[in-house]
């Protein structure tokens, strides 16, 4: 027998986080949803600073990363053209390996080891503002030589996988924002797939983040791609998803194919589909899925089930989406949520060679900069219950074992380090370079130049921390041997430098 759903409970527990959004600030929508159509909307803040024009549900906004199932769905229903069994290098020959043979249902559901364009770009000090071009950057992919780990070994957040397998499409001429516009309509939504942040999009709000100080303009220079790409209303989202759980016509199964689980090269299956991640609440998952772009934040949970759902969409760069869906579906089916655990010691712990690191502060585990709640589970084990960065996590004596991106792991406290880099010049085949002075790596030019401390963890690797508009990213300096090293983020582990 279907769940009961208590609408009002939901609305209650959904507003407890909406209210925050202030008058005079950015701010976003929520609507919960069922198959009867739409049960209750809140919106709050302003879609736009300069006319304090009230956001509503029908404001547009950049998904982001909400676009990749619907780019998935292209995907599936295009068996003449490429197969989830192909191998990128069967229709991108520049590709090199290990790259031209990670498959395409793998570059889909992370587990590829494909490094995400963006995150290079950032080691190679080019800031998010910096624009690029759709050629310029696939010429760059097919330049590398180097995987993030073997593909089908982890699970670990990459769009990289989908800007090539929209590549495949389009040079066979099928093209996203064709497909999406067609299927939208017939959903009674209203979407566009623009390729670059500057392009003109009908009624799309700005986008902002906060300094510290004061709310400021999102912007970016990468070349979007269908890892990204949609844009459109709340409103719009709600009337797609109602259409793709009821699965009629063009759209029948697929909601189902999207969020099937997806075998890992041991044959462990893995929570994130194609484009499509699995919550848990109670002893219940639910598919959905999050977005976020400077400025942006957008996020979706459905339950099948009792065809209903929630989105979040926002034009401000400190929603946690995630949150609000995931207190609306627990209030509305009576689920409750995971309690969040401080079983781990706080600290900074780093594996015993290699660049692998780990910080605990609280419930909130990063490992190679990304971060994650972790939550209780029996026997002192804590988990991010996140199916796109799977944690598994507990104590052993001092150090911390487990399992991050479903590859072991073992980390031991960070002890405190005497250990210096000599000054030195470093420069990358892509014709970056950085210096390193008295304990600190200098990158940029002129005004752009920044002199960023490191901080050693001992066996030649470092922390620094880069500032990069709305983003602050931790990055982890190995050093390989006397004349190569490698800087590495978690989305990308693989950007080499080489002494001068």
């Amino acid at each position: 027998m279907p769940a009961m759903l208590n609408w009002s409970a939901a609305a209650e527990a959904t507003k407890s986080l909406t209210d925050q959004w202030k008058a005079n600030e950015p701010g976003g929508a929520v609507i919960g949803f069922d198959a009867e159509g739409i049960r209750f909307a809140q919106c709050g803040g302003v879609e736009n600073l300069n006319t304090l024009a009230p956001f509503s549900c029908h404001s547009v906004v950049r998904y982001a990363s909400v676009t990749k199932h619907a780019f998935c769905a292209m995907v599936l229903a295009h068996p003449d053209l490429i197969s989830l069994e192909d191998r990128l290098g069967d229709h991108l020959p520049e590709l090199q390996e290990p790259l031209a043979s990670v498959t395409v249902g793998r570059a889909l559901d992370m587990s590829g080891g494909l490094p995400d364009v963006r995150e290079c770009l950032s080691l190679l000090g080019l800031s998010v503002y910096t624009e690029t071009q759709a050629k310029d950057l696939m010429s760059f992919v097919a330049r590398q030589t180097r995987l993030n780990y073997p593909a089908g070994t982890e699970i670990s957040y990459s769009n990289t996988g989908y800007r090539l397998v929209e590549t495949v499409l389009e040079r066979k001429g099928a093209f996203f924002r064709d497909f999406i516009r067609e299927l939208a309509h017939s959903a009674d939504a209203s979407f566009d797939a623009p390729d670059v942040w500057n392009d003109a999009v009908a009624g799309l709000v700005p986008g902002y983040w906060h300094t510290g100080e004061k709310w400021q303009l999102s912007a970016a220079g990468l070349h979007i791609s269908a890892s990204g790409s949609l844009t459109g209303s709340a409103e719009s989202l709600t009337n797609w998803l109602r259409a793709l759980m009821r699965g009629e016509g063009r759209l029948a199964g697929v909601l189902e194919k999207l969020s099937a689980n997806r075998p890992m090269a041991d044959g462990r299956m893995n929570g994130y589909g194609l484009g499509i991640r699995q919550s848990r609440l109670g002893d219940r998952l639910f598919p959905g899925h999050g977005g976020s772009h400077p400025g942006y934040k957008s996020y979706f949970l459905l339950d099948p089930e009792t065809q209903s759902g929630f989105v979040v969409v926002s034009n401000r760069e400190d929603t946690n989406g995630y949150r609000i869906a995931l207190l609306g579906m627990a209030a509305l089916l009576d689920l409750p949520l995971p309690t969040p655990s401080t079983a781990l010691q706080d600290g900074l712990y780093v594996s015993e060679s290699g660049p692998d690191w780990l910080e605990v502060k609280g419930s909130v585990v990063t490992s190679l900069d990304a971060d994650e709640t972790v939550y209780e589970e029996s026997n002192g084990w804590v988990s991010s219950q996140s199916a796109s960065q799977p944690v598994r996590l507990k104590m052993d004596g001092d150090n911390i074992i487990g399992e991050v991106g479903h590859a072991p792991r073992r980390y031991l406290p960070v002890t405190p380090q005497t250990e210096t880099m000599p000054n030195s010049q470093w420069v990358s085949p892509e014709g970056a370079r950085f210096d390193i002075e008295d304990g600190h790596i200098v990158m940029g030019v002129g005004p752009v130049r920044h002199r960023m401390p490191l901080k050693p963890l001992g066996d030649g690797r470092y922390l620094f921390t880069l500032y990069d508009g709305p983003w602050t990213k931790r990055v982890c300096l190995h050093q390989l041997n006397e004349n190569r090293l490698q800087l590495v983020l978690n989305r990308a582990r693989m950007i080499e430098y080489f002494s001068r």
